[in-house]
């Protein structure tokens, strides 16, 4: 999100600065050339006054096309010639001076001639109106075969007489162009900077709420119920809603405390009247005819049953208020343990109990809740697991975690019924004959999350449930905190 948030601040940030920017540099361009070009005009502007004041010499004479005078008048246009060419040295510009059919009067170089076609000869008939040529297309660094050429009229007694037409080469309006965009590009690019820290700035500081309330969400969403947003900065609106949701978690906490402390004194509370209703079952028994033996027995089993069902509730509230402190563990030798002692029992069933795994493996759990769990797996594993048939107990340490994996060959789970397993008193259409309360995986898997281990399940091979406890290894250097708040990292 804040990778998002950063982009798009920051693509905003650039499109203001490219519309400011792009004009600003166009700007700065079309005031260079309008500079060269006004420059120009008014060099035009001079040389089109000089020729008035060359009296009536043959110069004159030609511009009214009058006969040409003796070669001893045509001074005057030596002078003339001579400055022309002056100025194109001086300046780089070819210049000169044309008459109304193109004819040249003054010109430098001396074989430059009116260009044909283009804007030259647009700039020249413009001129022969009467009026100086327009502003030429602009120039810019990628167009270096451009010049600009301006013209001028020369007006004799309201006639135009003659055309001054300059063309100036454009390198170096170009080099200055580049270098006021240089300018403008390194002011953008320092603009750009201050916006990516500013954009940083800003992100972060909208952002900071949201990642701890994204934590706190993550931690109730998880089991740990005591994970709160502490306060901090950020916008106003962020602020307040982190003290909603730490009002809203107080209350279901509370109502799920309520919830717990329900069943527990529920479970506690009924455990008495059972058991004298039981006692005074067996009495009437010893008081009823013959032929009611089935009858009897059917109330003592309900009466087990749910003295079992009691029994595993307020178990299941137990675990549920149990805050355990994980300490390294070696489960390997844990679920050894658990093996030995449930293998009488699966030898009375005819049931193989095999365990496999390596010599050492640390992990991060409560060592009687893990046991407690592993127990709750292993009943359900002998329970469903067919005469004859084999539970096998794999021990695996993997990358993050240390997995012990309970797998028998009975009915297994169908991939709806897989996803259901371990809620609470669910039980499979398939196996309501099989005596149980449908809570005993539902008690391994608060054992575990209360330690921040996990319980799945799935598919054995060939066939049968694979449980898989799963706790975090000792080795990966994570510790628990205080309850409720989980690993973190060291």
């Amino acid at each position: 999100m804040r990778t998002r948030l950063l982009g798009i601040l920051l693509a905003l940030m650039l499109c203001v600065l490219a519309a400011l920017g792009l004009p600003l540099a166009a700007a700065f361009a079309a005031a260079e050339q309008s500079r060269v070009v006004v420059d120009r005009l008014d060099d035009a502007a001079r040389f089109a006054q000089d020729l008035p004041t060359s009296g009536v010499s043959g110069l004159e004479s030609a511009l009214k096309g009058e006969p040409q005078p003796a070669p001893g008048d045509r001074s005057r246009r030596h002078a003339l010639d001579a400055e022309v060419a002056r100025y194109h040295e001086l300046y780089g510009v070819r210049i000169g001076i044309f008459q109304r059919d193109g004819m040249p009067l003054a010109v430098a170089p001396a074989d430059w001639r009116v260009p044909s076609g283009g804007w030259a000869d647009q700039a020249f008939q413009e001129a022969l109106d009467g009026r100086r040529s327009h502003n030429p297309p602009q120039v810019w660094p990628w167009t270096p075969d451009r010049t600009l050429t301006v013209a001028t009229p020369v007006v004799r007694d309201g006639d135009v007489v003659a055309v001054v037409l300059s063309e100036s080469p454009t390198g170096a309006l170009r080099t200055r162009v580049v270098r006021k965009w240089l300018v403008i590009g390194a002011g953008e690019a320092a603009a750009m900077i201050v916006a990516v820290l500013l954009a940083a700035r800003l992100t972060e500081w909208v952002l900071r709420p949201v990642r701890t309330l994204d934590r706190a969400t993550h931690d109730i969403a998880t089991g740990r119920m005591n994970a709160r947003v502490a306060p901090g900065g950020g916008p106003p609106e962020l602020q307040r809603l982190a003290r909603s949701f730490n009002e809203m978690a107080d209350h279901v906490v509370l109502a799920l405390d309520q919830q717990k402390a329900f069943v527990a004194d529920a479970s506690h509370q009924l455990r008495n009247p059972l058991a004298a209703l039981l006692l005074r079952v067996e009495l009437l028994g010893l008081e009823l005819p013959e032929g009611h033996e089935e009858e009897l027995g059917g109330v003592r089993e309900e009466g087990v049953r749910l003295a079992r069902v009691l029994d595993d509730l307020l178990g299941l509230a137990t675990a549920e208020h149990a805050r355990p402190e994980p300490e390294p563990t070696d489960l390997a030798v844990l679920a050894l343990e658990r093996v030995d002692a449930w293998r009488p029992l699966a030898g009375q069933r005819g049931i193989e109990l095999a365990w496999e795994g390596p010599a050492l493996a640390l992990g991060l759990a409560d060592p009687i809740g893990f046991g407690s769990a592993l127990d709750a797996v292993l009943d359900n594993a002998l329970k469903f697991g067919p005469q004859g048939s084999r539970v096998r107990v794999l021990v695996a340490v993997r990358r993050e975690e240390v997995a012990v994996t309970v797998s028998d060959q009975g009915p297994g789970l169908t991939e709806e019924e897989l996803a259901r397993a371990g809620d609470r008193f669910w039980r499979s259409q398939r196996h309501q004959n099989v005596d149980g309360s449908g809570l005993g995986l539902s008690i391994a898997r608060t054992l575990l999350g209360a330690a921040g281990g996990s319980l799945t399940f799935g598919t054995a091979t060939p066939c049968g449930l694979a449980v898989t406890l799963a706790v975090p290894r000792a080795g990966r250097k994570k510790a628990w905190s205080r309850p409720g708040q989980g690993f973190t990292e060291r």
